[in-house]
């Protein structure tokens, strides 16, 4: 179980070592300078660790290099002890580098000694420090621009402080393991942000939603007797979170070393992270892991990776995995680089575009593009989302249009409803969807939706936005929902059709007060013309027009049998002396010169919307439409025309909601009393005070 209190500690005691780059730097800016130094520490204790044990395994091989002989031989000759020294710090350094070889630092220093030389040479050898890294390492510093970084803290006098604050702190994975640091990152990226309000959309999942993901998708993996590869991947891995939860969920089921062995060598973890200082995070989080054979890149997920394209794209484009799973950015905006999305619109994204304000969606057409063929084995894929995709756009619109291609392709399987409060930096509801191509015969055609709402304790204390918490009982309850599949109190089954929808547009006639029908007089506002009036003339019928003809009125009952121009002119012929003498056709070229307007008076048609449930079982689609509109429509209807394509949404809050009698007024009179009461005693007693 997590500490939370020791973590938020951590996070405070960081936060008030930044408090002294407040005025040199803005709160913004704040993760670029601690973040990096934090991973810097935390590679050093693994390496620290290390050395520990290469010192050991030298001493075995060599007793005169411990510590008590080299006390020993200090106290008869200081020069050679000093030499015994140096040889077994060469020594630490070359098992540093070519036995342990994931990562190294070339140097000698620590951020610690680096403090304990003069403060004049700490730029001098911190520099030397970085750049005796290994190549990963370098990549990672890089990733940060983090060079850059250390000129504006030297040039403002603030690189030893911010070293010191992070010196002699444990920060290794045997401390805090991956999960435990993604909090503390996010604990103090609130704090950096507390001053920029602007809500990027990313919230570091909680480890019990990844593990309950991870459930839903019941890896074919058993780590005592599995000897085939499975790959996971995340296409917004952030800090590498659920990537590393995800494997870990699966070490947890190995009974023998020889499991966990199997499982760290068998599980391949693969992402993609689009801001580099979270990707540099990962990558070192990855390293420290002795996840070597991880493949995690940086670049835009959504985009192509061509190089036609400036930014790094998709490049994990033509793989394909077993498992998937995500939290991609609440409301991601992705106007900036919509070009380069649209270039994959008749491929990946041929389902439809969501709107540039929100491309949460395009994250899942692209797990669904990497999914394995059926034929292969198949795939699934767990992804988290706010409410947003369920239901936003209308029938024919993007996300109406990736709806009905996940569904009409039979690729969801789930949907679990999640209780809110459960994010550090939101409270929202947030809904898990299981997609999967190689459903059960039990479940073709069908969607399970779990309200899992009330599966939660509260927090003992609350942890930012975070006050509630699924437990290890919850996340069994919602698994044997999953794993039943049958309807309940708490589950539904749905065939997928029940989820769409005609959008029939409607035109129909308004009535008063009194069951009449209505007449409207409004302005023509389009241009006077026979193309323009004859289409009013086909949606309305016969009307009176006024048309203003300089300082003449002319009216007019066209009834549709000549043209429109026709008709005008020949009672302008009869009623402005100025063209009685003129032909038909020469007051038509006449009045073309002329600034005209008009009002129309007209049946009052009103054109609405009405959304049709669909009904499967309907064979005579017509006769189902024309009898549902009029049951809900008491007017006249003129016409209907129905959209090219079924709408879908889905609407789990409907599904589960029960009807909750209003209190009786007279008991709600009682308690307004009885609160003024109260408010009266409260006055009183102040009064007294």
């Amino acid at each position: 179980m997590i500490n939370k209190e020791r973590l938020e500690n951590l996070s405070n005691e960081v936060w008030k070592g930044a408090i002294k780059l407040r005025g040199k730097f803005k709160a913004k800016d704040y993760p670029s300078v601690i973040l990096p130094m934090i991973m810097l520490r935390r590679i050093e204790c693994v390496l620290e660790e290390k050395r520990s044990e290469f010192k050991d395994e030298i001493i075995a091989q060599d007793e005169s290099f411990s510590d008590d002989n080299i006390l020993k031989l200090h106290s008869s000759d200081p020069e050679k002890a000093k030499e015994k020294r140096a040889q077994l710090t060469k020594k630490i350094k070359q098992y540093e580098i070519h036995k342990f070889g994931t990562f190294y630092n070339k140097s000698n220093w620590t951020l610690k000694s680096i403090l304990g030389e003069s403060n004049t040479l700490v730029d001098e050898h911190f520099r030397d420090y970085l750049n005796s890294f290994s190549e990963n390492i370098e990549e990672i510093i890089d990733k940060f621009d983090y060079r850059a970084v250390v000129s504006k803290m030297v040039k403002e006098k603030r690189l030893s402080d911010i070293i010191q604050l992070v010196a002699e702190e444990d920060f290794s994975p045997k401390r805090l393991s991956n999960i435990e640091m993604g909090y503390v990152y996010e604990n103090l990226l609130q704090m950096f942000s507390q001053d920029d309000a602007k809500d990027t959309g990313e919230h570091f999942t909680p480890r019990e939603i990844v593990r309950i993901m991870v459930d839903l998708m019941e890896i074919d993996f058993d780590p005592e007797t599995s000897n085939k590869a499975i790959s996971i991947y995340d296409p917004a891995c952030g800090t590498g979170g659920m990537l590393s939860v995800a494997k870990e969920h699966l070490i947890d089921k190995a009974k023998t070393e020889k499991g966990i062995a199997y499982t760290e060598d068998l599980v391949m973890l693969n992402g993609q992270e689009y801001l580099s200082q979270n990707y540099a995070l990962c990558k070192a989080d990855m390293l420290l892991k002795g996840e070597v054979q991880s493949n995690v890149t940086n670049g835009n997920s959504l985009i192509p990776h061509i190089e036609t394209i400036e930014d790094d794209g998709d490049q994990h484009a033509t793989s394909k995995f077993d498992y998937m799973i995500s939290n991609p950015p609440f409301g991601v905006d992705w106007s900036n680089y919509k070009s380069h999305v649209e270039k994959l619109s008749t491929s990946r994204y041929k389902a439809g575009l969501p709107p540039s304000n929100d491309g949460a969606l395009l994250f899942l057409l692209s797990m669904i593009e990497k999914m394995k063929p059926a034929s292969e084995g198949g795939s699934k894929i767990a992804i988290l989302f706010n409410g947003s995709p369920l239901s936003n756009g209308d029938a024919t619109q993007g996300e109406s249009e990736i709806r009905r291609y996940i569904l009409e392709n039979d690729l969801l399987d789930t949907i679990v409803m999640l209780p809110d409060q459960m994010f550090y930096n939101t409270g929202i509801y947030t809904y898990v969807w299981l997609l999967s191509n190689q459903k059960s015969n039990k479940k073709k055609d069908h969607v399970l939706v779990v309200n899992a709402r009330e599966q939660y304790e509260k927090e003992p204390k609350s942890f930012g936005n975070k006050r509630n918490r699924i437990t290890p009982t919850h996340r069994t309850w919602i698994n044997d929902q999953f794993k039943n599949w049958e309807e309940n109190e708490s589950c539904k089954i749905f065939h997928y059709s029940d989820f769409a929808f005609h959008k029939v547009k409607v035109t129909f006639w308004q009535e008063d007060e009194n069951g009449e029908q209505m007449w409207i007089e409004e302005e023509f506002t389009t241009k006077l013309n026979n193309a323009n009036v004859k289409k009013a003339f086909e949606l309305y019928g016969d009307f009176t027009m006024k048309v203003s003809i300089g300082d003449s009125l002319i009216e007019l009952n066209f009834d549709g049998e000549k043209p429109f121009e026709t008709a005008l002119a020949t009672i302008v012929k009869k009623q402005i002396k100025s063209q009685e003498s003129k032909a038909v056709n020469e007051i038509k070229k006449w009045l073309k010169l002329q600034p005209l307007s008009a009002t129309y008076n007209h049946r009052h048609y009103i054109v609405d919307n009405e959304y049709i449930p669909f009904d499967r079982t309907k064979a005579d689609k017509e006769k189902y439409i024309n009898d549902f509109l009029a049951k809900e429509i008491d007017y006249e209807i003129i016409n209907w025309e129905e959209f090219d394509q079924l709408g879908y949404e889905i609407l789990p809050n409907k599904y589960f909601y029960k009807y909750q009698e209003p209190e009786k007024s007279d008991t709600l009179i009682e308690q307004f009393w009885q609160l003024e009461e109260e408010a009266n005693k409260l006055l009183n007693e102040i009064r007294e005070l």
